[in-house]
């Protein structure tokens, strides 16, 4: 009987799987602000205390959403990413049709006697991720959270991830220490063939700059890496191509994730590379 193989594919979310960042769609409106407004404030407010860009528009959401009178708890976050919308092939594209591209992908990998794991590695909002309808579709969300005080509204940030810090969670999961508060397992020297998923059972899907550092990282070390665009936007596939042109990535595709789409391709392809 062939071994089961287990498969990490581990996503950024905004642009990714989502267009836009999920601040933007109910949140920042909330508050009373422009987009444009709110991103040049925190890039305002991390220049002047030189300060990580993460972490600056975390504060900013605290402090705006005070000034507002708009509620932060947990439960506040999870109800805006309820409403936030995905790329084509994410959720099922039919009423007819129940499957989904999680669902879709995990019966490949079933039928190919892969275990298909999905992760989440982003910048964004946690809680609003935890939200939104893809929530119950991966082993482990990390992304940006918030420290709740004993009325259960956010005051500080619990973690923030950077375009650098993502890379570290590439290593949680290949050695399958997931929990972010061990920083003890992170570092044991683990012998590669000891490890829970090796980097070359992994795919990495983002969506540009930020996610360089995980792309190079996956794909130096054996596994595939994929950059992909937003649909018919004029001069995202050039932008998106010069992660090919730099060696940065295996391949470029727009966010679309229906049935034969270049993505879907790519993924395959890749389930059947590794059990040869």
């Amino acid at each position: 009987m062939n071994k089961t193989i287990r498969l990490a594919i581990i996503y950024d979310f905004d642009g990714t799987l989502a267009p836009g960042n999920m601040q933007e769609r109910d949140f920042i409106p909330a508050i009373g602000m422009k987009t444009k407004e709110f991103w040049n404030e925190v890039s305002i407010l991390a220049k002047q205390h030189q300060a990580d860009n993460i972490l600056s528009y975390m504060k900013l959401m605290l402090d705006k959403a005070q000034q507002a009178h708009v509620p932060v708890r947990k439960n506040d976050f999870h109800e805006y990413g309820k409403n936030l919308c995905f790329f084509k092939g994410i959720l099922s594209e039919t009423k007819s049709d129940d499957k989904g591209w999680f669902a879709k992908i995990n019966d490949y990998g079933k039928q190919r006697n892969t275990i298909v794991e999905h992760y989440i590695v982003s910048s964004g909002i946690r809680e609003m991720i935890e939200g939104s309808q893809l929530a119950n579709e991966f082993k482990t969300i990390y992304a940006s959270s918030f420290i709740y005080d004993h009325n259960g509204i956010a005051v500080w940030p619990a973690l923030a991830i950077n375009y650098t810090t993502k890379t570290q969670y590439l290593f949680r999961i290949n050695k399958g220490c997931l929990d972010v508060s061990d920083n003890l397992s992170i570092n044991k020297n683990i012998p590669e063939k000891e490890r829970d998923i090796p980097f070359a059972h992994m795919i990495y899907i983002g969506d540009g700059e930020t996610d360089i550092p995980c792309f190079r990282l996956v794909k130096d070390k054996g596994g595939c890496a994929i950059a992909v665009y937003k649909p018919n936007t004029k001069g995202a596939r050039e932008k998106t191509n010069n992660l090919i042109l730099e060696g940065r990535v295996n391949h470029i595709a727009p966010a679309d994730y229906r049935n034969n789409s270049d993505i879907d391709r790519f993924v395959k392809e890749r389930i059947n590379a590794i059990l040869q």
